[in-house]
């Protein structure tokens, strides 16, 4: 049985309980189970970080994946979904590293690797409780009991395959690189970690001078950023082609080189400078200079302290001479190998530890943190003469992505992936994916991989899964292990674990006579382990090796903007290396969710709401939609703003939910009024003709048909909006325009048409809907398939929704005529409320005309068919439709698009403004039929102008209408006054009032009312509007309308005053019809106002008389023969002894009818006795009736009987008992009670003699409570 719905909902709490009931019939799981045999759709699901909590990013990218999985099961595939975990690297490193105060590698040694594993260990799945429940609160539906970690022995034993392949193939390599370089993690970064985390920064700007040797009074001069790398300088480097200048300055009479085109980077005018000679940059090579320090005086034999030439040098920055630190810098370093200034097998010129530390070589600085020393080298430079100007610069620099400190460039050892040779391979597999959006895939990624570079894969860090390379302690002798197995047998020795404390010690005998070789110390960096997660969760190749190769690439993988040069530049390298294809068909890119002001989410600043709050007070849902309807999925930034969310709720879940609500309502009312059961079957349910039902359900399918085939491509973007229209023409078109229908009040064979209409509508909806609201759509679902024929569903399981197909389409129910023609009535009802809006005419008030003027005769005959419709929503009398706009002395007249022609028109905007406002109405005209104009020479087209609608003055109709248009439709209103439409519309005011009030009492359609009224003063314009209008307002309210008094005796619901039209309307709704006997005065019954017997028992050893009620209060509590018979027993105490009672001669069954024997006198006795009946009760009474509330506990009666003696002569009742007996038989215990001997309730009882109260009727008033006062 279909339960009613609660007129108010808080969606958290009900969330909650789906939740519940998700986890008890443990869904999931069932649908995988379910789906087991359907083919497979393989989702990859990129690991999270455990040691920081999940955030609005980790949340969309979740739904996104939520979301397509779902639409993958509900659209038949078999969809696996597990949770993976990233546990080794940087981000568990760095917060050991904080919170153990480590500084370096010595403090890391001191403790011991072992120790400082395990220390990473303990904190790996810091929050992965809470990642759990966040993730199972938005109601993603994914795998934590099978998930994967990347600690786990085979997911790195898996990640040392995939390394043995590339080595293999030759695709590994040790080489010396500059390379991004955290000092507060000590380690290397990839150019893509380096790429993560961009800042503008303020750093030192400083030009240097560089005397020559021949002729020291000439200086080169050379721009740095960098001070701190001025210590490690070997050479100068400038552009070949260039043009460069011998230049005095004019102050301080120095003579400099530099870049003419650079000029600007010291002097401000012309007059600062005398150019002494220009010569192109190549005639600088090979000269020599004094050097700024003599640390490395030594690199001199190989060249150092010398002019260098490469195209690199630019002329948009610096002086065009760059001082090159080959070891810190990738150009610097390139450019002095190419002049053999340094050598490969040279000791690195790099006075920098792993921290940053200057080293003891640099005598000046050494101790002290690079970024700090800049300001004493600059110190120095100028104490020494060679600071030639100094000031900050402000640009982006990069920060490491995971400290946030400043990276610097070094030359370091690392273990290298072959990339660069691959690229057009890479970009073949990249061009085989779908993206979306698809710009990510030819520019952001496909830019990236043009530009990839050899991919450092090592770190010299601790807590990751170690590179399997053993090696001898020259390099030479190289053993790259490939397994656990290989390695034991290479060993000797069992391997469980292959972090670097289980293996480190392990040696491998040389082949070559090199003694022992031993492990390389590296590690892999965490982005190889991810990029390995397609084979690793699965322990490919050594299990599931036929399932893997079935499934690959998988079918889709959603992330972040920023992973094109992470997770899916990883993924690409690697699967292109070893399978030579993409590692993924389908992808969904989003884009970075930002704080409300555009700047980065800062748990620091605090400038966004916490998640949990924000499903705590909205629910999970909203959150979802909020997201997923947003820039966000095109891959641009979303700026969160909480009031989004909640605009979810109130624009599109609350209007849903309502049209369910009212479908549930009068689905129970036609049930309950009419005796028609609902049930819905799609195969046997008859087409209606209604036109508004056949449009509703062809918008449906068609709906239905752009959901599959947008989904199909992954286009969320474009579905979303759809859906929530979709909301929007459910609520505010359907079930608005049909109320009526759906009430039953033209007839009930058109109300079931509408019902299943309705009904059809909201349980498509429910499943197209339920990916990406999973929670309110099962709340609805739960209680909508009550309604659902059993032998109309096709699915074998139906408990849940995500149980269910998507709907198929039905074609045969698509018109796009009648979509079109109630596309054009809405154009008209809009544009007519427009009208309604400026003019400050509201709706309730009726007008006489509405006009539609439109160039296309169909569109006219479309709108004339909708007429109905139409006159209702605008509450106009009469639609006049016109082709002809001149008939009412309407033109065109044309506004130009500030912004766009602005732009493009520059100078020549204001005199083409001019020009434009001047046009023709003939002009305008043929505009809109061509879409384009000629104005002062400029081609003008349809997004540059906006035509408008403006009435001729000399013509009548500018004071009789009022007009408004869109491009296509003119709607022309009679604003008039009328006195008759005027009261309707006054009328109509009441009307609100009346159902405003219902509703804040709660009430429901079916609930049976009265109205009073009272106007003051009366007698006056609202009090005659009302008399005049009273079946007009009956028709709409379905409550009878009276004047006041109310009855005293009433049960008045609520009441209250307010003010309309210069007067104070006071409104009061009772319980019941008029012709019901709670709202209005009744007489009190002649007898008992229950059914009740009279009892005569004739026992060998009792002879008594008494009375048992039949029922009390009226209607309640209704007793059959065996109750009858306990009553007896306890009355007249019969000590529960079988008795017989007889009516006469016949004696009383279980089938026996009693209250056709109400006022009879029944015996009891052993036989059947002729006793003598009496009329009245044998036992004093009184009658009670309630009149300002209702009985409680279950009762409905306000009237009931109660006894002051039973037996006769025994248990007389006391006035202190009464009102403890009243409130009693109508369940109004803990209630306070006044009695009253008349029914104004003017005349409190006093204690009397309570015989002489027999027969008579108390009114009972009921007082508030202290919460009701």
């Amino acid at each position: 049985m279909v339960e009613a719905v609660p007129e108010s909902i808080h969606f958290p709490t009900e969330e909650e309980q789906i939740l519940q009931f998700w986890q008890k019939n443990d869904c999931f799981q069932e649908c995988l189970k379910q789906s087991k045999s359907r083919p497979r759709f393989t989702f990859y699901d990129g690991p999270p970080f455990a040691t920081g909590l999940p955030h609005y990013g980790h949340i969309l990218a979740g739904t996104i994946k939520d979301i397509v999985t779902r639409f993958a099961h509900q659209n038949g595939f078999h969809v696996e979904r597990r949770f993976g975990w990233d546990c080794h690297g940087l981000p568990v490193e760095y917060e050991i590293d904080k919170s153990l105060n480590i500084k370096g590698p010595e403090d890391v040694m001191k403790m011991g690797i072992e120790e400082y594993n395990k220390q990473c260990r303990s904190i790996v799945m810091r929050y992965a409780d809470e990642w759990e429940n966040s993730v199972r609160r938005m109601g993603r539906w994914i795998d934590f009991r099978n998930d994967y970690k990347t600690l786990y022995p085979w997911f790195m034993e898996t990640v040392w395959w995939v390394f043995k392949q590339l080595y293999d193939s030759g695709l590994v390599y040790r080489g010396v690189k500059v390379m991004p370089f955290s000092t507060a993690c000590n380690t290397p970064l990839s150019n893509f970690e380096a790429n993560q985390n961009y800042k503008d920064v303020q750093d030192p700007s400083v030009i240097v001078n560089f005397p020559l040797l021949e002729d020291p009074s000439v200086s080169l001069i050379a721009w740095t950023t960098t001070p701190w790398t001025l210590p490690s300088n070997l050479a100068l480097c400038v552009n070949p082609e260039l043009i460069y200048v011998r230049v005095k300055d004019n102050t301080s009479q120095k003579i400099y080189i530099m870049m003419e085109a650079r000029l600007i980077a010291l002097f401000k005018s012309d007059s600062e400078y005398t150019i002494l000679e220009r010569f192109p940059g190549k005639t600088l090579k090979g000269k020599k200079y004094k050097p700024l320090f003599e640390y490395f005086i030594k690199c001199k034999e190989t060249g150092a302290f010398s002019v260098v030439m490469d195209n690199y040098v630019r002329d948009d920055d610096g002086t065009g001479v760059v001082h090159q630190a080959p070891y810190f810098g990738a150009d610097d370093y390139r450019v002095c190998m190419e002049y053999d200034i340094i050598q490969r097998d040279s000791a690195p010129i790099c006075p920098v530890d792993p921290s940053g530390i200057f080293t003891p070589e640099v005598t000046h600085f050494a101790g002290q943190y690079v970024k700090d020393a800049d300001k004493n080298i600059i110190k120095w430079l100028k104490e020494n003469g060679r600071l030639v100007s100094s000031s900050s610069f402000k640009h982006s620099y990069p920060f490491c992505w995971r400290s946030d400190t400043p990276l610097i460039y070094k030359a370091v050892p690392s273990w290298f992936i072959r990339v660069e040779h691959m690229v057009e391979k890479l970009l073949d597999n990249n061009s085989k994916c779908y993206w979306v959006p698809e710009f990510v895939k030819e520019k952001r990624f496909g830019n990236w991989l043009r530009d990839a570079r050899d991919w450092a894969v090592s770190r010299n860090r601790y807590w990751g899964t170690p590179i399997p390379l053993w090696v001898s302690d020259d390099f030479e002798e190289v053993v790259c292990v490939g397994s656990m197995a290989e390695l034991e047998e290479l060993t000797g020795t069992k391997v469980t674990d292959l972090h670097r404390e289980r293996i480190d010690g392990l040696t491998i005998p040389s082949r070559c006579g090199k003694g022992q070789l031993r492990r390389v110390s590296e590690v892999f960096d965490c982005w190889f382990e991810s990029g390995s997660m397609p084979y690793a969760q699965v322990h490919y190749p050594f299990e599931n090796r036929r399932e893997f190769e079935d499934a690959f690439p998988a079918d889709f993988i959603a992330e972040g903007i920023d992973q094109t040069r992470g997770w899916f530049y990883t993924l690409l390298v690697l699967s292109t290396a070893l399978f030579g294809k993409p590692p993924f068909k389908n992808v969904i890119v989003n884009g970075l969710v930002l704080a409300s002001d555009g700047q980065k989410m800062s748990k620091r600043k605090k400038n966004y709401p916490d998640p949990g709050l924000i499903v705590q007070n909205y629910g999970a849902d909203a959150l979802r939609l909020y997201l997923i309807n947003s820039p966000v999925v095109r891959a641009e930034n979303l700026r969160f703003k909480e009031e989004g969310v909640r605009d979810v709720l109130k624009d599109v879940f609350l209007p849903w939910y309502n049209a369910y609500r009212f479908l549930v309502q009068n689905v129970q009312r036609l049930q309950k009024e009419e005796g028609i059961e609902f049930l819905y079957n799609e195969r046997t349910s008859s087409v209606s003709n209604n036109i508004m039902d056949k449009w509703i359900q062809s918008f449906t399918q068609s709906l239905i048909q752009f959901f599959r085939d947008e989904m199909g491509a992954y286009r969320l973007y474009t579905v979303v909006p759809k859906l929530v229209k979709f909301v929007d023409m459910l609520t505010n078109w359907y079930v608005r325009m049909n109320r009526r229908r759906l009430k039953g009040e033209s007839g009930s064979e058109d109300c079931v048409r509408a019902l299943e209409t309705l009904f059809s509508v909201l349980f498509s909806m429910c499943r197209l809907m339920a990916p990406f609201t999973p929670f309110i759509t099962e709340l609805m679902y739960q209680n909508l398939r009550q309604l659902l024929d059993p032998a109309a569903v096709e699915e074998k399981e139906t408990g849940s929704i995500h149980y269910l197909m998507l709907p198929q389409v039905r074609e045969s129910l698509i018109d796009q005529r009648i979509e079109s023609a109630v596309s054009q009535m809405q154009s008209v009802i809009e544009l007519g409320r427009v009208i309604r809006d400026r003019k400050t005419l509201p709706i309730k008030y009726p007008l006489k005309e509405v006009v539609v003027i439109h160039q296309d005769p169909e569109a006219l005959a479309d709108i004339q068919s909708l007429q109905n419709y139409i006159l209702e929503e605008l509450n106009v009398r009469q639609l006049t439709l016109s082709t002809d706009k001149d008939r009412y002395g309407i033109r065109l007249r044309a506004e130009p698009d500030h912004m766009v022609l602005g732009k493009r028109l520059k100078g020549a905007f204001k005199s083409v403004t001019a020009s434009i406002k001047e046009l023709k109405n003939e002009e305008l005209e043929e505009f809109q039929k061509t879409g384009c104009i000629v104005v002062d020479g400029h081609d003008l087209h349809e997004e540059d102008l906006r035509l408008m609608y403006t009435f001729d003055q000399s013509s009548g109709s500018a004071s009789q209408y009022e007009a408004h248009s869109d491009a296509q439709v003119l709607v022309l209103l009679d604003v008039t006054p009328d006195q008759a439409m005027l009261d309707e519309g006054v009328a109509r005011e009441v009307i609100n009032r009346i159902q405003k009030l219902r509703k804040k009492a709660h009430l429901v359609p079916s609930d049976e009312i009265t109205v009073f009224y009272r106007c003051q003063p009366a007698g006056e314009y609202l009090h005659q509007v009302i008399e005049t209008h009273t079946d007009f307002i009956l028709a709409t309210t379905k409550a009878p309308l009276r004047a006041y008094p109310v009855c005293p005796n009433a049960s008045v619901i609520v009441q209250e005053n307010t003010q309309l039209k210069g007067s104070d309307l006071e409104l009061t709704i009772v319980r019941g019809s008029s012709s019901s006997s709670s709202s209005v005065c009744r007489a009190p019954p002649s007898g008992s106002a229950c059914a009740f017997v009279n009892l005569r028992v004739s026992l060998k050893d009792k002879q008594q008389d008494g009375v048992v009620l039949l029922e009390n209060p009226k209607g309640d509590n209704i007793l059959d023969v065996e109750q009858l018979k306990r009553i007896c027993c306890s009355v007249f105490g019969l000590n529960g002894a079988p008795v017989s009672i007889f009516n006469g001669r016949t004696a009383l069954s279980s089938s026996t009818d009693l209250l056709s024997l109400s006022g009879r006198t029944l015996t009891v006795s052993s036989s059947p006795a002729d006793v003598s009946s009496s009329e009245s009760l044998l036992c004093p009474y009184v009658n009670l009736q309630l009149v300002n509330a209702s009985p409680a506990e279950c009762q409905t009666g306000d009237v009931a009987t109660l006894l002051l003696m039973n037996p006769e002569g025994k248990n007389l009742l006391q006035f202190s008992d009464l009102l403890k007996e009243t409130a009693k038989v109508f369940g109004l215990r803990g209630r306070r009670l006044m009695l009253y001997t008349d029914p104004q309730l003017t005349a409190e009882l006093k204690a009397p003699s309570m015989k002489t109260l027999n027969s008579k009727t108390l009114y009972v008033k009921v007082l508030p409570t202290t919460a009701e006062a």
